[in-house]
């Protein structure tokens, strides 16, 4: 198991009392790890330190303002993708046929495209097929870290950690027409409910489906569509 990207894959996680406790373990972990910049796993320790001493209904509240309640701040990557589209419930079908083909079944109630959940089946596959993975969704990663620097969120580090180890920078033009999408405003509750009003994402079989290499689903990502970065805004 490649421990670096468990350890994000929980950073990332919804916090609780095990992780709060966990993480000068993980903070241990990032911090030796040299496929991380120095300045990075400066972060990561700073972020992980931070956890650890922070009261938890605090740390809650800010994640679900950052995470789940800012839609441009979604960890569920096919948001930035598809949106409402019924296309994402197929490729949620693929995605979790992807898992259970390398052996993994999520035990969470997460959807599989949850950034958390990808990471942790990345920490079992080889590192070329994590690096591929990472590459085609760098621009979503690279847009989310910028998002999380303006919020001032120490976050922000996890996200630069994984575009370290996808060892490749993010398409700027993608990136630039992410960044032009406005932020949610997490306390507009009335604009938040209108935004989030979307058809039913279906996870029902396809007879049509595959089961492609993960990297492979996420290499739609490269290039969004003006119309796909108009649902993810």
């Amino acid at each position: 198991m490649d421990r670096s990207l468990k350890a994000l894959s929980l950073i990332l996680s919804y916090p609780s009392r095990e992780l709060q406790e966990a993480m000068p373990e993980i903070g241990t972990i990032l911090g030796s790890d040299p496929r991380i910049a120095t300045d990075t796993r400066a972060a990561l320790r700073s972020l992980t330190d931070g956890f650890a001493d922070a009261d938890l209904y605090d740390l809650q509240e800010s994640y679900v303002m950052l995470f789940d309640r800012s839609r441009t701040l979604s960890l569920n990557l096919f948001e930035h993708v598809h949106g409402e589209s019924r296309d994402r419930g197929g490729a949620m079908v693929s995605l979790i046929e992807t898992y259970r083909a390398g052996g993994f079944e999520p035990a969470t109630t997460e959807l599989p495209d949850h950034l958390p959940v990808l990471l942790e089946f990345l920490s079992t596959r080889p590192f070329a097929e994590v690096q591929e993975t990472l590459a085609d969704a760098a621009h979503i990663i690279d847009a989310l870290a910028a998002r999380l620097v303006r919020r001032d969120s120490g976050y922000a580090a996890a996200f630069a950690a994984l575009l370290q180890l996808s060892g490749d920078k993010a398409d700027a033009e993608a990136v630039a027409d992410m960044l032009a999408q406005p932020d949610d405003d997490p306390t507009d509750l009335a604009a938040l409910d209108a935004v989030w009003e979307e058809t039913e994402v279906t996870f029902g079989p396809d007879p049509n489906a595959g089961c492609p290499q993960v990297r492979d689903m996420l290499a739609a990502m490269d290039k969004p569509t003006p119309q796909q970065l108009n649902r993810s805004a």
